[in-house]
C-alpha cells in the first residue's frame, strides 16, 4: 500500500489500482476536527458525534482526493449490493458513473474495491465476518456480471486494513462461522478473515495476482484505525472510491 497525506490528513492507496482512471482513498483517523472518543477523521453519523463534525470530516477527505463528495451507505451487515441510488440500505454499492464518490464506513471490518478496467465499473463493499459468512463478495462480482457485463478474470479487487489474525477471535466460533471457515483458525480461536476473503475471491474467479490485501490490522494499529473491538465506543474509517 502506498501512504499519502495533504497536511495532517493521512490516507493509503492500493498499489494494484494505481495508473487506472479512478481516484481512491483509505482513510486513516488523522486530520479530522471529532473530539474523543471520536478523535478525530470520523465519518460515523450515528454514534453520538457532533454532526457538524463527521460532515466537516467527510469534506475535508473529498478535497484531500479532489473530489465530489461521496455517497454513503446504510450499512447493516447485510449480503446486499446494489447500484447507486437504488437504495440507500445496503452493504455494497456498485456504479459505472465518473465523478460520483461511493463510500464505505469500517472500524475492524473490510471494506473492498471491485475495478472492472474493461468495462471501466466499480464496486465498494462492507464486510464484517457476517458479511463474509454471507458471501457478500461473491454477490458482488454476480451483480457486476449482471449490470455491467464484467468477467471475474477481469476484475482487480483491494481490501482494505481490518481485524487482523491475531486480534479476530470466535469464541462461539462453532454456532457463528460455516465449518468451511475452521481451516482458518489457530490454537486459541483466533481467525483469519483475510486468507477467508481471498479464499472467496479466489472461488470467485478472480485472479490471485488481481489481489491485494493491506494486511493492516486495525486493532493493532491506535495512532491510525479506529477499532470497534478494541474501543467499543470510538469512530469509523473510510474507504472512498470515484471513477474519472
Amino acid at each position: 500500500m502506498i501512504r499519502k497525506n495533504l497536511g495532517e490528513i493521512v490516507w493509503y492507496e492500493f498499489e494494484l489500482l494505481q495508473g487506472y482512471p479512478l481516484v481512491h482513498g483509505i482513510f486513516t483517523r488523522r486530520g479530522g476536527v471529532s473530539e474523543a472518543p471520536f478523535d478525530s477523521l470520523n465519518v460515523g453519523d450515528n454514534l453520538g458525534d457532533d454532526k457538524d463534525a463527521t460532515e466537516e470530516n467527510k469534506r475535508r477527505m473529498a478535497n484531500a482526493l479532489g473530489i465530489n463528495l461521496p455517497i454513503f451507505l446504510k450499512q447493516s451487515h447485510s449480503d446486499r449490493v446494489h447500484e447507486i441510488g437504488e437504495t440507500d440500505e445496503a452493504d455494497g454499492m456498485v456504479t459505472g458513473q465518473k465523478e460520483i464518490p461511493i463510500a464505505i464506513r469500517h472500524a475492524d471490518c473490510q471494506a473492498a474495491l471491485f475495478y472492472d478496467p474493461v468495462h471501466h465499473a466499480l464496486a465498494n463493499v462492507h464486510a464484517g465476518w457476517r458479511g463474509n459468512v454471507q458471501n457478500i463478495y461473491a454477490k458482488t462480482v454476480e451483480k457486476m456480471e449482471l449490470l455491467f457485463g464484467t468477467r471475474p478474470e477481469e476484475l482487480i479487487v483491494c481490501i482494505s486494513p481490518s481485524l487482523g489474525p491475531r486480534k479476530a477471535e470466535f469464541i462461539n466460533y462453532e454456532r457463528e462461522l460455516p465449518r468451511d471457515f475452521w481451516i482458518h483458525k489457530n490454537e486459541t480461536h483466533h481467525f483469519n478473515l483475510w486468507n477467508i476473503a481471498k479464499g472467496q475471491l479466489i472461488a470467485a474467479k478472480i485472479p490471485e495476482a488481481q489481489i491485494e490485501i493491506a494486511s493492516l490490522c486495525t486493532f493493532e494499529n491506535e495512532e491510525d484505525f479506529f477499532s470497534f473491538r478494541r474501543s467499543k465506543t470510538t469512530g469509523r474509517n473510510a474507504t472512498v472510491a470515484s471513477l474519472c
